[in-house]
């Protein structure tokens, strides 16, 4: 394929597409770039795989550290892990985009990678990678329903007035109210993905609404560049032996399938408990077809599509639902909180047959998460964990490091609950959120939310406003639809979307659209954000009978933490020569101590008292010192002239003997002893910073004025005995074999006073180290 460039001009900002220069071996590749960043995108078709039950596409975003000029962190390994979460997320994004548009007849490998070449640190690569990959399918031979456009939508405020910002910046999108990542066709959403601070449904509706303008561009300028680069699509069909198998098993066994609906929405996972009926069938067609070779793998293919059509059937027709319900009734709502005696929070939400125990552990702020990216080094202070073991599905599997699924899924109840995380300055807390699935049927991610937040109250974490999510379906028959409230897994299965909306009283945290049609329309956007809206605030009120006022205190189990904020120039003060301060501050109080270089230091510790006797340390340490102040103060030193007072951790000030009493005193010891505390007074804080302190009160010390000059160390030594001589041994005559010794010495090393030249040893002294 010969060079060939696609330019697009989307708002203020340029995309530019190239193919036919790199990566030449695959099936298709898209050079793309928006600003500095540049992702390259491969597209390669492999083998037929009939084996498969489902469609063997996989998408992989890689990020690479050299893209923003970095070498990974660690002293060992330099080389990139697995994928980071936020890796696993964009590829993701990128895979809910483009699977709904792919025919179900295509049973050929399909392998996307989208490769991170550069980044500026303004300019998103998910965006960018969609369209790229949205081009490299549509300019490939691979059939594909295509093409699709991808935009990022921010909200923010100008003002009094909100306004949107089409493909933010980084920047833009921390400060941004809403950000939300479209795609779609000309007309209709394929995909959203969003995450708000609480903003109206009317403002996301709008968003989209602006969003799809945008894709209708995009959309338009691909179609043109793959019509002049001119690539042929693979045609596929329907297999004529599956569609015979369809047939017959409708005729003959849909009542009998049709029977099997209410005891099949009860759990997400069939087990055994329909094999029985599935051979019966497959014995059924042998014996009908008995010149035929009837593959099992067609019959099950069948079966499900059979089974699939009397669910929707019995919704579209009769408004009947496999368990029963009204198309907008949610399952019975139960709770409990503080179930686990020793986490510092816990609690169990349980919606029909779902069931997800959620478990919050508080720590130092130290405890942070760390992440690495191209782009730089990030922290990270509340994270969620979503795990979802075989058993909730009744069924006996592999356990071990989280899929994708689970960590995407554990992404969007963070995300939904992040909006309402207090900020490190009321709660100087880094928060980990752990869901454990217990049973799942149907919207665990949203199930994971709301116990998410039941959790945090338990734990005494003053969220801003709890938090709901719903999950809706959607099951279509041409222009005929109905919206779902609260999804069974069947429903999930069998329907034709599933749409997460997450969301306070207020407004909406987090949104989630997977579809398995070429995609909604606004008008059943608006229809399905009105509906969860009412499940939302359903949800919430249940929440309310469970826990209804977030707990005072966190939990005896949790750690206690105080955040003090010095002078930056007395951070040296705190940790002291060689970090002796800081050190000694830890020992005794057995509290952490932790400085940031902005002068913020966070105590911590499980003992309330520890962490405020070193709260105190670190004040008195750091505070300026006041003419007129009083203190109690051991006594540390004693010179000729006077005793110096340690007032404050690492704080002295001098005691002259004319202030040590009304009267004459000739020796400071007859007045105090070294370890003695005493009280004393702040006389004045002369002009170099030195303390001259008093041991002289009330009235006994107005008819005497204070000494301004600080007496020197140096002074004239003045003898309180007779001088003695000394008298000096004579000099013992040197042996000869000492000279000589000397003499060889001299020659090795005559600068150095005889030491042996060589490497000069290590300098011993304050080595960097983490408190």
């Amino acid at each position: 394929m010969k060079k060939n460039t696609l330019s697009l001009q989307i708002a203020e900002k340029t995309f530019i597409l190239e193919t036919g220069s790199l990566a030449g071996q695959a099936t298709s590749s898209v050079l793309a770039r928006l600003g500095d960043t540049m992702v390259l995108v491969t597209v390669v078709e492999g083998k037929v795989r009939e084996d498969l039950g489902y469609f063997p596409l996989s998408v992989e975003f890689v990020e690479r550290l050299y893209a923003g000029g970095r070498i990974k962190g660690s002293r060992w390994v330099k080389r990139e892990g697995r994928p980071t979460d936020d890796a696993i997320l964009t590829a993701r994004l990128i895979d809910r985009s483009i699977r709904p548009l792919f025919p179900k007849e295509y049973k050929n490998e399909v392998q996307v990678v989208s490769t991170v070449l550069s980044v500026d640190g303004e300019n998103e690569a998910d965006v960018l990678s969609i369209i790229a990959v949205s081009a490299a399918l549509q300019i490939s031979k691979i059939p594909w329903k295509g093409p699709v456009g991808a935009v990022r939508m921010g909200y923010m405020m100008d003002g009094e007035k909100g306004k949107f910002v089409v493909n933010p910046t980084s920047a833009e999108i921390k400060a941004s109210l809403l950000d939300i990542v479209t795609t779609g066709s000309k007309e209709k959403t394929l995909m959203l993905e969003a995450g708000g601070l609480q903003v109206g449904e009317d403002v996301a509706i709008l968003a989209i609404e602006q969003a799809q303008g945008y894709n209708k561009v995009i959309v338009e300028g691909i179609e043109g560049w793959a019509k002049e680069i001119g690539v042929k699509k693979t045609e596929v069909s329907s297999d004529p032996i599956l569609e015979e198998i369809k047939i017959q098993i409708e005729k003959t066994y849909k009542a009998e399938l049709a029977a099997q609906i209410p005891m099949r929405a009860t759990k997400e996972s069939t087990g055994g408990d329909s094999e029985e009926l599935h051979n019966r069938i497959f014995e059924g067609l042998k014996a009908e077809n008995p010149e035929k070779v009837i593959d099992k793998k067609l019959v099950a293919k069948a079966i499900e599509y059979v089974f699939f059509k009397a669910i929707r059937e019995d919704i579209l027709k009769n408004g009947k639902r496999p368990d029963g319900r009204k198309v907008d009734e949610i399952r019975p709502i139960s709770g409990m909180v503080g179930l686990l005696p020793r986490t510092h929070g816990s609690a169990i939400f349980q919606r029909g047959t779902t069931q997800a125990l959620t478990v919050v552990t508080l720590g130092s702020p130290r405890m942070e998460q760390l992440i690495e990216s191209a782009d730089g080094e990030e922290s990270k202070r509340y994270i969620h964990h979503y795990s979802m073991p075989p058993y909730s599905v009744g069924e006996a599997g592999r356990m071990g490091t989280p899929s994708r699924r689970e960590i995407g899924h554990g992404a969007l109840a963070e995300r939904a609950v992040m909006a309402v995380i207090p900020s490190s300055e009321k709660f100087p807390y880094t928060i980990r959120v752990v869901s454990e699935i217990l049973s799942s049927n149907g919207s665990t991610s949203m199930a994971s939310t709301c116990g998410s937040i039941m959790a945090l109250m338990d734990a005494g974490v003053p969220i801003t406003a709890p938090v709901a999510g719903i999950a809706m379906g959607l099951v279509t028959d041409g222009d005929k639809f109905v919206i779902l409230t609260d999804i069974l897994g069947l429903e999930d299965f069998s329907g034709d979307m599933d749409f997460k909306v997450a969301g306070t009283q207020k407004g909406i945290t987090a949104i989630q659209l997977d579809v398995k049609i070429a995609g909604l329309t606004l008008l059943q956007i608006k229809d399905i954000f009105e509906k969860a809206k009412a499940g939302r605030v359903h949800i919430l009120g249940k929440m309310n009978e469970v826990i209804s006022q977030v707990r005072d205190g966190v939990s005896a189990f949790a750690p206690k933490i105080e955040q003090v904020t010095i002078p930056v120039e007395k951070i040296g003060e705190l940790i002291g020569p060689g970090g002796r301060m800081i050190k000694s501050i830890i020992a005794t109080t057995g509290a952490q101590v932790d400085v940031e270089d902005d002068g913020k230091v966070t105590i911590s510790g499980t003992d309330a008292q520890s962490v405020q006797k070193a709260t105190e340390w670190v004040k008195n340490l750091t505070r300026e010192v006041l003419a007129g102040e009083e203190f109690e103060g051991e006594v540390k030193r004693i010179l000729p002239f006077g005793a110096f007072v340690e007032i404050l951790p690492g704080k002295e000030g001098m005691v002259h003997v004319s202030k040590m009493s009304t009267g004459f005193v000739k020796n400071p010891e007859d007045i105090v002893k070294i370890g003695q505390m005493v009280k004393v007074r702040v006389a004045e804080i002369d002009d170099m910073g030195r303390i001259n302190l008093s041991m002289i009160f009330g009235n006994e010390a107005e008819g005497i004025k204070d000494r301004t000059d600080f007496p020197s160390q140096a002074q004239p030594f003045v003898p309180t005995q007779p001088y003695t001589p000394v008298t000096v041994r004579p000099a013992v005559e040197e042996h000869p074999l000492s000279r000589q010794f000397k003499r060889e010495r001299s020659a090795v090393a005559p600068r150095f006073g005889g030491r042996p030249s060589g490497p000069s040893r290590p300098r011993s002294g304050f080595r960097k180290t983490h408190y």
